[in-house]
Formats: structure tokens, C-alpha cells, sequence
């Protein structure tokens, strides 16, 4: 594993994919904040570092798969494979084919505090009636940030990321792993048995598999999403700048 490992070191060094990182320190709060904004501010603090965080996560991610995606084109022997797979590729590509879905609940998750915080400034009276954390869905984003004009195109940005086209050609991967038997990673099948229940409710059990994802099917998906997200990174900073626009007016 050894040799395995300084192998992907070289390979890793080598690889010059179009993915850039997500900045942090971008924006910049009025000097002097109302006491009723100290919440907005330290809670944009925490996610925009957070979300550049994890923007940039899943861009070494893509880097180490790439990586060793080349080790593994080099690697004749089943039992090497195997092992690489094991030890190394499994961990990360999990990680990164659940970070796109993560990705986007972080940013409905923000965008929907942010929006209600600054609100304040826009409705009057205002209200704080925004549910508990873990009942934050993206209609809440839109019930909370629609007034802003910078929130539409990023609302449609967001949609693409962790669709219904990312997850078929994952073959529900998220969806799977979190709840039955995902796809393995390179090596291995899943699913032997599936269990179908028709219209009419006659029961059925179909008897196949379902083959491994591959780290060069992978890898084009990884790289759009994350470039839908690094899309979304920056409507979202459009979106805190007219909120901040609105304070510095205030």
C-alpha cells in the first residue's frame, strides 16, 4: 500500500483540472451594526466560511479521485485493487457523491436565516417566525428571501445541483446508501434481489444486480456539480450584497 500511496502522491501532483476554490472573506458589513443585526452578522460569518469549506472539500475530493483513478488504470492485479479501493477510493468517493445534496441543504439552510434576519429591515412589523432549524426546506427559502431580487436566478442555480439527473446517473447513490444498499465504488455488485409491487398489488421479485460505479463515470459528475455550485457560491454572494446594500442605506 506503500508504493501504492506514493504513486498517487505522483499522480495527484500532476493533475490540472478546471476547478477552482471557493474564496472566503468576500464581503465586507457596515462598520457599525444595529444590536438587531449582530445575529445576521456572526451567522454570515459561520456560513460563508463554511460553505467555501465545503465548496473547496469536494474540489480536493475530485483531485484525490482523479488521482487515484490513475493508480488504479496502472494496477493489473484484482487483490492490489482490491485494497487501494478499500483503504483509499471508497471513503472519498462517498464523501463526494453525498457532498452535492449536502451542499445545496447548506445553502437553502443560510439563505433562509440570512433572508429572515435582514428582513427586518424590509418588513415592518416584522416577525420572527422562522421554524426550527431541522424544518428548513427550500420553500422556506423561498418564503423568506422572494422579496430580494437576487434570489431567483440563484433559487434556479441551486435546483441543478443533486437533480434528478445527477441522481439517476449516480444510480441513487445518496438515496441508497443512506437508507438500503448503495452501488460499490469500482469493485463489487448490490441489489441480487429487488421486490416490485405492481398497480394491482401482485407482487413480484426480479433476480439481477446492479454494477459498480466507476471513478471515470464519477468523475465529470463531480466536476459539474461542483461547478454548479461554485455558480451558486457566487449568486449567493450577490444575495448577501443586496442585503448588505440595504444596511448600508439604513
Amino acid at each position: 500500500m506503500l508504493e501504492a500511496y506514493k504513486a498517487f502522491l505522483e499522480r495527484r501532483a500532476g493533475v490540472t483540472l478546471e476547478i477552482h476554490a471557493a474564496p472566503y472573506n468576500w464581503y465586507q458589513l457596515p462598520n457599525e451594526l444595529p444590536t438587531y443585526l449582530i445575529a445576521y452578522s456572526q451567522m454570515l460569518n459561520e456560513h460563508a466560511r463554511e460553505l467555501a469549506n465545503s465548496l473547496n472539500e469536494m474540489r480536493q475530493f475530485i483531485i484525490n479521485l482523479k488521482g487515484w483513478s490513475e493508480v488504479l488504470d496502472q494496477t493489473e492485479s484484482y487483490e492490489k485493487r482490491r485494497q487501494i479501493v478499500f483503504e483509499f477510493v471508497n471513503p472519498v468517493a462517498t464523501l463526494a457523491i453525498n457532498l452535492p445534496y449536502v451542499i445545496r441543504t447548506r445553502f437553502v439552510y443560510s439563505i433562509t436565516h440570512l433572508s429572515h434576519q435582514a428582513n427586518q429591515l424590509k418588513q415592518l412589523p416584522w416577525s420572527d417566525d422562522l421554524p426550527i432549524d431541522n424544518r428548513i426546506y427550500s420553500e422556506k427559502a423561498d418564503k423568506y428571501a422572494g422579496t430580494w431580487k437576487k434570489y431567483s436566478k440563484l433559487k434556479r442555480c441551486l435546483e441543478k445541483i443533486s437533480n434528478k439527473k445527477y441522481q439517476a446517473n449516480t444510480l441513487n447513490f445518496r438515496n441508497k446508501y443512506n437508507h438500503r444498499y448503495s452501488p460499490r465504488i469500482e469493485l463489487g455488485i448490490t441489489n441480487l434481489v429487488t421486490r416490485y409491487v405492481g398497480n394491482n398489488g401482485e407482487v413480484s421479485y426480479g433476480i439481477g444486480c446492479v454494477e459498480p460505479l466507476k471513478l471515470k463515470e464519477i468523475l465529470p459528475l463531480l466536476i459539474e456539480q461542483h461547478s454548479m455550485s461554485m455558480r451558486a457560491f457566487i449568486l449567493y454572494q450577490d444575495l448577501v450584497n443586496e442585503h448588505i446594500s440595504l444596511f448600508n442605506q439604513s
